[in-house]
């Protein structure tokens, strides 16, 4: 069945002059227009779209993708506001999605990022957006298990770090301590559990903890040396940015590991960056 608001892969029944047609399913018949057509779409086979309405309520289909999907939240850019409906934001498609007046919650800027959360609205049956994050954020308690990797979304700032949504369905806490960087509303990061407390709130960190952690991490940082012929220029006074953009890992992380891996006499620590014990001066 065909799903709006979400990426579908649909056989194409037929073709016409606009484009093709694909099996909806109980939607019935969805253009596909000419100009969008993915290489290689041919009746009888099946392209991956996504469905949406346009402004005359008809439901078509884009090769394009999205840059969340219904049930998603994302920091997206306003590119049009209009004080009587609401702003437009861009989420990737030719056609702009609405944050309407109603679902913000304070006035927007074209240039600026927010935070929304990507749903159908109840009233239009149209895909629109909603800066309402709580509203759309699971109350019960959560079943993640300690350790378990998650996908993190950061929305704010807090004193004690970072608050963030997991898996499109939870807020939880980012501790500043666990962390060797600043971090920005909208990033994304893999994560992990640290725990679920009895009150039902999570703690989550960007690294593993424990004796879980440092296997993984270790082996990163050699598998990006053996790959970068034995040597890197990064060390412990590298930036933040620098040392998660080459290992995706905080920088504290990164000191425990190369500081692992100097002890085990598998790493050297020189002036402008670290090489393999096995790679020449």
């Amino acid at each position: 069945m065909a799903n709006l608001g979400k990426l579908n892969l649909l056989r194409v029944v037929r073709g016409a002059p606009p484009g093709f047609y694909l099996d909806g399913g109980t939607l019935g018949e969805i253009l596909l227009p000419g100009a969008i057509i993915p290489a290689g779409a041919k009746v009888g086979g099946e392209v991956e779209v996504f469905l949406y309405r346009d402004s005359e309520d008809r439901l078509v289909a884009t090769s394009q993708k999205p840059l969340a999907q219904v049930g998603e939240f994302a920091a997206l850019r306003v590119v049009a506001v209009n004080p009587r409906v609401g702003v437009f934001l861009d989420w990737g498609l030719d056609k702009d999605l609405l944050l309407p007046l109603r679902e913000q919650t304070g006035p927007l800027r074209t240039g600026e990022r927010v935070i929304v959360r990507v749903l159908i609205d109840a009233r239009s049956q149209r895909v629109v957006a909603s800066a309402r994050l709580d509203r759309h954020l699971d109350p019960n308690r959560p079943t993640y298990r300690d350790g378990q990797p998650v996908r993190l979304l950061v929305t704010g700032e807090t004193p004690l770090g970072y608050n963030v949504i997991v898996e499109n369905t939870h807020r939880a806490l980012l501790y500043r301590s666990e962390l060797g960087q600043a971090l920005h509303p909208g990033a994304t990061f893999q994560g992990y559990v640290r725990r679920v407390r009895e009150d039902g709130k999570i703690d989550v960190a960007l690294d593993p903890a424990g004796h879980q952690r440092m296997a993984p991490l270790t082996s990163t940082i050699v598998a990006k040396l053996r790959a970068a012929g034995g040597r890197l220029p990064l060390h412990d006074g590298s930036s933040p940015e620098e040392i998660r953009a080459a290992f995706g890992m905080s920088k504290k992380a990164f000191k425990q590991a190369i500081g692992a891996l100097y002890k085990n006499r598998e790493l050297v620590i020189e002036t402008h960056g670290i090489r393999l014990t096995d790679t020449s001066p």
